[in-house]
């Protein structure tokens, strides 16, 4: 049980100024996938199958690259904390060049190059890989933007600022769902206008954000030209939470591929199961968000007793809020399964995935401040190890499914024992001192 640490309430204000916006920026990217969900999912069983596994290419591609806004948001805060505005601006425009490069290079792969075969490597059906095919390759359009909206998100968080990226998500995903609706409905485009129309939206977010950091690194006298070795050093800096990141990549996927071998139906449901939970884990790390921007400026600043009351307080946080999630999850599921689905079994498998899912959420609660805490103080290198530790103990949890052919219901069981593993490395790291290091570089 975590402790209720005593803290005054202008210390839950500052964790709600940064979390609360936060929470609406983060969950605009599952809205933009539920809403995908929703629209694909009426054209037929197929066509949803076909997103839930490019879908999970596409965030995966995606995802490794999430060291840019969270690499980029401790760094930032700690010369925020340190007093240091102009080096941090210089340090959030050196992610940007590295967010550009890197989507250039993932879209022309991941698109040209590895479509076809990434999807052949889950082995759906003919007609499944063909519709994976058409939308993983008009997505890939838009990585670029989307890592460059990564980059720029990040330099915002640590500048403790987390309401223009609430602004520009918004904004984003009401645009999405017009171009889906418009474009799959009315210009009778399939699942390749579900595609096109996430990756324009995307793409007007990305342009936005960038728009907004290099105002202020003008403004600030940041330098705006390519830095070869700040661009180096920040590729560097990511690289543990590029292997934080791809354990848990690896996790989703295998569980995509377990899914997808137990057959097109609990490949659906599993789409539409694991894309709640993703909504429902970016929710909770809001909080998490909140912990990277203020332990990072606390450390910058010195103050070590500070981020440890910070912490304690916010796993508090992730602890209600996972609870909260789990009972909203499980309790309005009546409501919103018909949105994504038509098909009899379909439904009736996702009621029971999302039964497990809602029972793990306040495990998910803790691991994602604690995460946020941790990347926070920059302490990629444990956060690394501590996810190859745990993903090597998922596997055979998530391949017994197959072996005892368990079910896609148990394949939920087993996703939830890789959270639990997540949380117990974390908070043996929490409760020792090696990742308290302070100052604006660590």
């Amino acid at each position: 049980m975590i402790p209720m640490p005593l803290t005054s309430w202008s210390q839950d204000r500052e964790i709600l100024r940064l979390a609360v916006p936060a929470f609406f920026a983060l969950v605009s990217e599952p809205l933009m996938l539920l809403a995908d969900s929703a629209i694909v999912g009426h054209l037929g069983t197929p066509q949803l199958a076909a997103l839930g596994v490019a879908g999970t290419i596409l965030q995966t591609l995606v995802g490794i690259c999430v060291f840019l806004a969270y690499g980029t948001t401790s760094a930032v805060a700690r010369r925020i904390g340190a007093g240091d505005h102009r080096g941090a601006l210089t340090q959030g425009i050196d992610g940007l060049w590295l967010a550009l490069l890197l989507g250039v290079a993932l879209a022309v792969v991941g698109g040209v190059v590895l479509a076809p075969l990434a999807i052949s490597g889950f082995d759906p059906s003919p007609d499944v890989a063909d519709y994976a095919v058409t939308y993983l390759r008009i997505s890939c359009l838009g990585i670029p933007s989307m890592l460059l909206l990564l980059a720029a998100t990040g330099v915002l968080r640590g500048l403790q600022d987390t309401k223009t990226p609430m602004i520009v998500a918004i904004s984003a995903n009401l645009a999405n769902i017009a171009l889906n609706l418009f474009l799959v409905y009315g210009l009778d485009l399939d699942i390749a206008g579900s595609a096109l129309g996430t990756a324009i939206a995307q793409t007007a977010a990305g342009v936005a954000l960038v728009w907004v950091v290099v105002r202020g690194a003008r403004r600030d006298g940041a330098k705006l030209r390519p830095d070869r070795p700040g661009i180096l050093a920040s590729a560097q800096a990511g690289i543990p939470l590029v292997v934080r990141t791809l354990t848990l990549r690896a996790a989703i996927i295998l569980a995509t591929f377990v899914a997808t071998s137990l057959g097109t139906t609990s490949l659906a449901a599993h789409q539409v199961a694991f894309t709640l939970w993703s909504f429902l884990a970016l929710a909770l790390d809001a909080i998490a968000i909140a912990a990277q921007a203020l332990t990072g400026r606390a450390l910058g600043a010195g103050d070590v007793e500070g981020t440890r009351t910070i912490t304690r307080r916010m796993m508090w946080w992730g602890l209600v809020s996972g609870v909260v999630g789990g009972l909203a999850l499980w309790g309005l599921h009546g409501l919103y399964i018909p949105w994504f689905t038509s098909d009899p079994e379909v439904r009736h498998t996702l009621a029971a995935i999302l039964l497990v899912a809602a029972l793990w959420q306040p495990v998910n609660g803790v691991v994602f401040v604690l995460d946020g805490v941790l990347i926070g103080a920059g302490d990629g290198r444990y956060l690394a190890v501590a996810g190859v530790i745990a993903m090597v103990l998922y596997v055979p949890l998530a391949l017994s499914v197959l072996w005892f052919d368990g079910g896609v219901v148990a394949l939920w069981w087993a996703f939830g024992g890789f959270m639990l593993l997540r949380l117990l490395t974390l908070l043996t790291r929490e409760r020792r001192d090696g990742w308290l290091i302070t100052g604006a570089v660590r």
